[in-house]
């Protein structure tokens, strides 16, 4: 006989307090989205868990009545992860929200998984430190691991695995683990952080993340390099890599993103394709980075390149970059914001970014291109308004379309989003035979399949 959420709830407040087991349906309907365009679906109870040990506890009775649970950071995701598709219980991080531990000469961080990248940075800047993973979002650093995210500082410092040192999970079944440890390399075991980091929420829950940390460069430079056409910059992009420039973050940003980013923050920027660069090091290294920089865009018909040294100025290139998508949906009202997320060899990334360009015209949608094009990252933003049917449609068509270009050329549908549902019915096609052993690998851990169920591919069966 089937557990009844009275009694499922009665058997959660034996391990946390009654004020952290909710059934409140403002609260529930807080964790039934995120930002994406999926449809909601409300969890039947939100618990706050936090310590390990009661995450423990809560899996345990989740496994007992083979209830699904979906972890949940701030509900950032983009493709639907968080939403909880068959109910039962959603995880809520946000009160495991601590920095336990800085080992300075180690430049490593412990925290736990309601940590925020902007929390962490401000307590690191007492150190001379910071975090290099930078999406758009402020997203948890739990989220963060579970969707293997990355953002602009990618090109330099790597996506979240690269930093991810060791990782606390609580198993389907209430198991503790730890996948790691503190030595920068260890050829001991399988790599575990490899299978964890970027499993959704599908093979257990994170607990604690000691992740590498960085210096504050000793100088930091940003610049706008505006080009008359897209395929001038990628190629001005593909050429500054070629020559081993150690640029910090280069973004690329279309005439259309560029008008939203003028009107969303009052700049005065030029609509143009752009590129955004930063520039890291010390001052000698970083007048010759930015000198051989200039040569190489004035090559590819730069129209005009604007230097910002000042703290000030560069935070608001950043800023008005990382608000981009939310200067879409301002500029949309009731509509729904859609993102590709295709990542390709930076060889043929001119030929994906053209491909994009013309899929869109003849789709008929209007639609932003911008991304992390230092590797290969790249996003075609699009307004949808998910009643009507025929955009959907169309928005769809060029999903599909953009991402089969990718694969084709040895790309991934997803560089840094996620699979969520969204990328789900690319994965066959993606992973060929390697999808089996990753069913496998869940049917190992998860063995009912309680832990964010039918994200990333659809078991065959269920228990």
């Amino acid at each position: 006989m089937e557990i009844t959420i009275e009694h499922l709830v009665n058997e959660l407040k034996d391990i946390l307090p009654e004020e952290r087991v909710v059934i409140n349906e403002t609260v529930r309907e807080l964790h039934s989205k995120d930002e994406s365009y999926h449809t909601s679906s409300l969890p039947d109870v939100v618990v706050f868990p936090k310590t390990t040990e009661e995450v423990s506890g809560i899996m345990k009775v989740a496994s007992e009545h083979k209830r699904s649970v979906v972890p949940f950071g701030v509900g950032s995701s983009l493709e639907g992860h968080v939403i909880p598709y068959e109910k039962g219980i959603t995880m809520d991080f946000s009160l495991m929200n601590k920095i336990l531990e800085i080992r300075e000469k180690d430049f490593l961080v412990r925290v736990q998984p309601g940590v925020t990248r902007s929390q962490l940075n401000k307590e690191l800047k007492k150190y001379g430190l910071f975090f290099s993973v930078d999406p758009g979002a402020d997203a948890t650093l739990g989220g963060m691991a579970a969707t293997n995210a990355s953002g602009t500082t990618a090109v330099k410092y790597g996506v979240m695995r690269d930093q991810v040192r060791d990782l606390e999970v609580v198993l389907a079944d209430g198991g503790i683990i730890h996948t790691g440890n503190l030595a920068a390399k260890s050829s001991s075991g399988y790599h575990l952080n490899g299978i964890f980091v970027g499993s959704e929420g599908t093979l257990g829950c994170f607990t604690e993340l000691t992740l590498k940390v960085y210096g504050i460069p000793e100088h930091v430079m940003a610049a706008r390099a505006s080009f008359p056409t897209i395929n001038d910059a990628v190629e001005a992009v593909i050429n500054i890599l070629q020559a081993g420039i150690p640029i910090a973050r280069i973004e690329l940003v279309d005439e259309l993103s560029m008008k939203q980013v003028n009107h969303y923050n009052e700049t005065s920027y030029r609509e143009e394709p752009t590129l955004f660069l930063e520039f890291h090091g010390n001052e000698a290294g970083l007048k010759q980075d930015i000198e051989f920089t200039k040569e190489i865009v004035l090559d590819h018909k730069c129209i005009e390149i604007a230097f910002e040294t000042e703290t000030a100025a560069r935070n608001k290139l950043w800023d008005a970059r990382h608000n981009l998508a939310y200067s879409y949906v301002h500029s949309y009202p009731g509509k729904k914001l859609m993102s590709t997320d295709v990542c390709v060899p930076i060889s043929e990334l001119a030929g994906a970014i053209q491909h994009a360009k013309e899929v869109l015209d003849k789709v008929g949608l209007i639609g932003g291109i911008l991304g992390h094009v230092g590797d290969g990252n790249f996003h075609v933003l699009l307004m949808i308004d998910t009643n009507d049917k025929e955009e959907v449609k169309k928005a769809d068509e060029i999903n599909e379309s953009i991402v089969l270009y990718a694969l084709k050329r040895g790309g991934t549908c997803t560089g840094e989003h996620g699979v969520g549902i969204g990328k789900r019915k690319y994965q066959e096609e993606e992973h060929g035979a390697a999808l089996f052993v990753m069913e496998k690998i869940k049917k190992a851990l998860d063995p009912q399949n309680i832990l964010n169920p039918n994200k990333v591919f659809q078991l065959k069966d269920r228990g």
